[in-house]
């Protein structure tokens, strides 16, 4: 009884020391600002004389520090005494919101814009954000000259526009954040709006197209502005695009792309890395003709249960940055087998690299570890990568000109590109199966040819495979 009366005291002691430190980093985080967060924000943007007079009012902000990022061309940051709480908690340095009750938060500060607004001017990353802290909701209001004609464009659906007698005005919201805003002269005008999409366009848009809108679908629902635009600006917010030509294809593609890229990190990844992600997202192949091979690649060899664990795998990469070392780390888990499948197709320039996949064991040649000595297995074949093996067996290796030619001082082959036969010392043998394999730009020789020919022995455990030439074999006799 006092054994378990003993326990029971240091189980709470252990329970009660882990949410105090618990606590306390929690306490820690809230007085340095490192505590995630959402808030809301209206903005007010009146343009004149050369420069956008902006007033942000952050509201629903934690009780924590919390550091103000300032746009890199913000002039005179400063308070903005909207009622006797609204400055607060702002500091004396203006660099963050001190720790406090008080929820809403009002700054003011000056964009200036050289040479005033021009035609088709992206104007980028202009609001204050918060450190640690995500926008959910955003209400911008913009006020310009009545004589200065044109549209404003947010990525934020537009609630309405206003001509009066001295400004116009322009009011947009909707869930999220802005960064940038666009600003073109003339007629462009919305033409179409749903919860998900803003198209807006010099001239008519065909109801055709537009009916086809309706049966697209998308990866989330925040909502994004297409600008039909011969000259497409490359850099912008995920929250514009810009299309040359209005089709349903390209509004799709360009629309997912857009969601994807804003939706996950990618590290050092090529260009159809995210279209894979995105074909798979939506159950449609899209994107380059590499993206199509490598996702039919896909489909065609995973079952129906890998095929849904894959699917689930990709929903699930969360914050993780995805490269093709992180695609191959959930692919392999998936197929429960190792491959280097998108790694080696983002080294690969040309055309698409095969799905192959390796062998994990260490591989010896003569007791002596080889680290550039690779083993795959593709089509039930074990291939060796003879390129990096042949020459520790005593030979020279590589590609000539009437095929792949490996030859030492007593034996000489040449494997050539056509099949059927290869040439041993001058003297001709048919063959049923292919000794040298080429895959992309490498090459392979297959394991049973490789004891035969080059007279070799194989000794394989759990965790190494070792290769021991007949010098090695007789001395372990001796």
């Amino acid at each position: 009884m006092k054994f378990a009366m003993s326990f029971f005291s240091v189980l709470a002691l252990i329970i009660i020391g882990t949410l105090f430190f618990q606590y306390n980093a929690y306490s820690s985080d809230l007085e340095t600002g490192n505590g995630e967060f959402h808030y809301s924000q209206e903005i007010e943007i009146v343009y004149r004389e050369n420069s956008l007079d902006i007033r942000q009012h952050f509201k629903n902000l934690p009780n924590q520090k919390v550091d103000i990022k300032w746009p890199e061309k913000a002039v005179n940051p400063s308070c903005f005494i909207e009622n006797e709480k609204s400055c607060g908690r702002l500091s004396d340095e203006v660099s963050y919101f001190k720790k406090g009750e008080t929820k809403s938060q009002s700054v003011s500060y000056i964009i200036p814009i050289e040479g005033g607004l021009k035609d088709k001017m992206l104007i980028q990353n202009v609001f204050a954000t918060l450190t640690n802290g995500e926008a959910s909701y955003s209400i911008v209001h913009i006020s310009t000259d009545s004589k200065i004609n044109g549209q404003w464009i947010t990525g934020l659906p537009l609630v309405g526009q206003q001509q009066l007698s001295l400004v116009n005005y322009t009011m947009f919201s909707g869930s999220g954040t802005v960064r940038d805003i666009y600003w073109q002269t003339g007629n462009l005008k919305v033409q179409e709006q749903t919860p998900v999409l803003s198209i807006y366009a010099s001239g008519a848009i065909s109801k055709d197209f537009l009916t086809s809108l309706e049966n697209l679908q998308f990866l989330n629902d925040e909502h994004i502005a297409i600008i039909q635009e011969k000259s497409p600006v490359k850099e912008h917010d995920d929250r514009l695009l810009f299309l040359p030509e209005l089709t349903e294809q390209a509004v799709e593609q360009e629309v997912i792309m857009s969601q994807i890229k804003s939706q996950y990190k990618f590290k050092d990844s090529p260009t159809w890395l995210p279209e894979v992600l995105a074909s798979y997202l939506v159950k449609d192949s899209i994107g380059s003709d590499k993206t199509k091979d490598i996702v039919k690649t896909l489909k065609e060899y995973m079952t129906a249960d890998q095929e849904a664990a894959w699917q689930k795998a990709l929903k699930e990469l969360g914050e993780e940055p995805v490269s093709p070392d992180t695609m191959d780390k959930l692919l392999s888990e998936v197929l429960e087998a190792k491959t280097s499948y998108f790694k080696l197709n983002a080294a690969q320039e040309n055309g698409t690299y095969p799905l192959l996949f390796e062998d994990n064991r260490s591989v010896y040649v003569n007791d002596v570890l080889k680290e550039d000595v690779h083993v795959i297995l593709r089509e039930g074949q074990v291939l060796y990568s003879a390129d990096t093996l042949l020459p520790y067996l005593g030979y020279t290796a590589g590609e000539g000109e009437n095929g792949y030619y490996v030859n030492n001082d007593n034996r000489t082959f040449r494997f050539p590109n056509e099949p059927g036969f290869y040439v041993f010392n001058q003297r001709r043998y048919s063959t049923i199966s292919e000794p040298i394999i080429k895959i992309a730009d490498h090459y392979y020789v297959e394991e049973a040819w490789l004891q035969r020919l080059f007279l070799v022995e194989l000794q394989k455990s759990d965790d190494s495979i070792q290769i021991l030439t007949q010098e090695q074999i007789f001395a372990a006799e001796v």
